[in-house]
């Protein structure tokens, strides 16, 4: 039987990655500079540091194009959007547009996360379609 190789993701489900990757690290060093020196909750830093960590251990798959990864990072990403209108609503004025950049950023994430899986999946059927 001969073998099959994978055959090449396409420009579109690239530049999905690449955004989704771009987004997602943004998100992490937003996260972390927020609760650590620009405008923690407590002076010196706080533990809402360790947010930044799902999403930390979300990108070696989102980097390999684990399909799987990108389905539960869009789930995920809706805690930060609701951290983020909460958060922009209720803090004085450094902290609400880092809420609001926090927003963004989960919602840039969330749409590459969504093409991806769309484009992904839009491929298979094609992929399978062919082979029938």
């Amino acid at each position: 039987m001969p073998r099959v190789l994978p055959a090449l993701p396409s420009d579109a489900v690239r530049r999905t990655r690449w955004l989704a990757l771009v987004s997602a690290g943004a998100l992490v060093l937003l996260c972390l500079l927020w609760e650590l020196w620009l405008a923690p909750l407590r002076p010196g830093g706080s533990w809402l540091a360790l947010k930044a960590l799902p999403l930390l251990l979300a990108l070696p798959g989102l980097w390999r194009y684990r399909l799987f990864t990108y389905r539960w990072t869009c789930l995920l990403l809706w805690l930060y959007v609701t951290e983020g209108l909460v958060r922009a609503t209720s803090e004085p004025a450094p902290g609400a547009l880092l809420a609001w950049l926090e927003v963004a950023l989960a919602l840039l994430l969330f749409g590459a996360c969504v093409a991806h899986i769309r484009y992904r999946q839009r491929a298979g059927q094609t992929l399978k379609a062919q082979e029938t």
